[in-house]
């Protein structure tokens, strides 16, 4: 009777702990989707709309996301990426520019992980990332300098250079 019993408990804890796992993994998937949309482009050229709408800003420190191999990001973000670039085809040359009347940053995820962070260097000291795109998913962050404070922003992807 006990080894019946054990192995029910046993069973009833694994089906828990599966039924735990696959929650916490839709959770993280569903956080991890763009809040405002995404760029799908590839080595044909951007297209026409290169341009998102965004709300910058969040309670997430960028410095925190990134870790201690992207010391120069700053800011905060909101949890998931404000918008996701998704390049296909050989690597190419992009610019990822965002521009406010607020003091934004950038902070970006590439498809192998490693993170780019950029405060002033664009145009009129807004953020910019010129980067050589590889085959993947980028994920964009753009932040704010208080934490919770959230500002109209405009995130541009080019080919050639920010708006």
């Amino acid at each position: 009777m006990r080894l019946i019993l054990a192995a029910a408990t046993l069973s009833l804890a694994t089906t828990l702990s599966l039924a735990t796992l696959a929650a916490a993994s839709a959770a993280m998937a569903q956080q991890d989707a763009p809040t405002y949309g995404e760029f799908r482009l590839d080595a044909q050229g951007l297209p026409d709309e290169s341009l998102l709408a965004v709300v910058a800003g969040g309670e997430v420190e960028a410095a925190e996301r990134a870790g201690p191999e992207a010391p120069d990001c700053k800011g905060f973000t909101a949890s998931a990426p404000d918008a996701r670039l998704v390049w296909s085809g050989p690597g190419a040359g992009v610019r990822l520019s965002a521009v406010s009347n607020a003091d934004t940053t950038l902070v970006v995820r590439g498809p192998d992980g490693r993170w780019l962070c950029d405060d002033d260097s664009g145009e009129d000291a807004n953020p910019s990332i010129s980067l050589t795109a590889q085959e993947g998913r980028y994920d964009v962050w753009v932040g704010t300098y208080s934490q919770g404070e959230r500002k109209k922003a405009v995130l541009s992807a080019s080919a050639t250079s920010s708006f």
